[in-house]
């Protein structure tokens, strides 16, 4: 199987497109699955908090229920999971894990880090609700998109999938109101090509100062 060390990430990021149509008869095993969440979750967050959680469905039965709460779109069901990304909106009760862990890693003296979770502590809890629902919105983003291309090197094809019912999904897997989803992604073996699109190109879209 291809793997990143193969691969140049250029080719990697080319040859990644939105996959609709899944080889249902494929299953990844979960041990697989979370190693590709591992290497997803080094992407970097606000303050290394990391407000993301995932939610893995593989069962069939569920996934056919899933699909009716988002849409009844296909790759929902024929993939072999989806990949539910939530956002944290309460990312501030990560803090003392975050930096403590980093502190016993040896990547922080005590000073460091009790300065980091003071700063944190002063800053996160006392944020609007909304600012932290966009934080965590903008770093699921990184995770997602991280994970996508970690997959596209393991030889794996993925969609993301914003449309779906998100209360009736938190209702459906008792999801605490502390997170958020922010989008499904589903991961298997295509079955047909991806459909190509274009970019606008890059020259048109920036501007020097």
């Amino acid at each position: 199987m291809t793997t990143a060390t193969s691969q140049n990430i250029s080719d990697i990021i080319r040859e990644r497109h939105s996959v609709r149509k899944y080889d249902s008869n494929v299953k990844i095993p979960r041990e697989e699955i979370v190693e590709i969440l591992e290497k997803a979750t080094l992407a970097p967050s606000s303050s290394n908090l990391q407000p993301w959680r995932f939610i893995v469905i593989d069962d069939l039965e569920t996934k056919k229920e899933l699909r009716q709460i988002a849409y009844n779109q296909e790759p929902v069901e024929t993939s072999s999971a989806v990949i539910a990304v939530l956002g944290d909106k309460e990312m501030f009760k990560n803090i003392e894990r975050v930096y403590r862990s980093s502190y016993e890693a040896g990547y922080m003296d005590e000073a460091n880090m009790n300065r980091l979770i003071d700063s944190a502590n002063s800053t996160y809890p006392n944020a609007p609700e909304e600012i932290r629902k966009n934080i965590a919105s903008f770093d699921t983003g990184l995770v997602s998109m991280q994970l996508m291309l970690i997959a596209k090197a393991k030889g794996y094809d993925t969609v993301p999938m914003a449309g779906f019912d998100k209360q009736k999904f938190m209702d459906k897997f008792q999801v605490s109101e502390r997170y958020m989803p922010v989008v499904l992604i589903a991961l298997g073996k295509a079955a047909a090509p991806a459909f190509k699109t274009t970019r606008i190109p890059a020259k048109d879209l920036v501007e020097f100062i």
